[in-house]
């Protein structure tokens, strides 16, 4: 039986800690969609299109993972693809008091749908996205942070 997941997520900037959780989903799910969120509320530092094309770089050579934009519930994504089950990572306690809402919120919208938590190796647990956009708000050196694949649309 081929089992397929959506890894979802702002991915603004991707880090080597999503690559990470990226990479442990691809060993479980015969397919993983990294899905792009748009929003528009979070304020991105990066456009849409952008964060779309910067994942894609950072996956390339990862056979089964896909990516794809979105602008909708996640759920009404989930369904739209055929998939009823999300990857999230967690790096703290306090991701996971986040992330257990959210989880229970999607399930409450779709009975069906299914949320599975992994967690990035330890040398990447520290990383976020926020993170990495404050040190690049300040002209830091992010290499160690995100995959090298992408550290040319950061520095444009």
């Amino acid at each position: 039986m081929k089992k397929s997941c959506i890894y979802p997520g702002t991915f603004d900037p991707i880090t080597n800690g999503h690559l990470d959780v990226i990479i442990r989903a691809t060993k479980i799910f015969d397919k993983v969609i990294v899905a792009v969120a748009k929003s528009d509320s979070k304020q991105p530092m990066f456009a849409h299109e952008k964060r779309i094309e910067m994942v894609k770089e950072a996956v390339c050579d990862l056979k089964n993972v896909s990516v794809l934009g979105f602008d909708n519930l996640l759920v009404d994504f989930a369904k739209s693809h055929g998939i009823n089950t999300v990857i999230r990572g967690l790096r703290a306690v306090s991701d996971f008091e986040y992330e257990l809402q959210i989880g229970y919120a999607n399930a409450a919208l779709w009975d069906e749908f299914e949320t599975v938590y992994l967690m990035p190796s330890l040398n990447n647990a520290f990383i976020s996205s926020s993170i990495v956009r404050s040190v690049l708000r300040h002209d830091g050196d992010v290499n160690n942070l995100v995959p090298a694949k992408i550290l040319k649309n950061l520095k444009a």
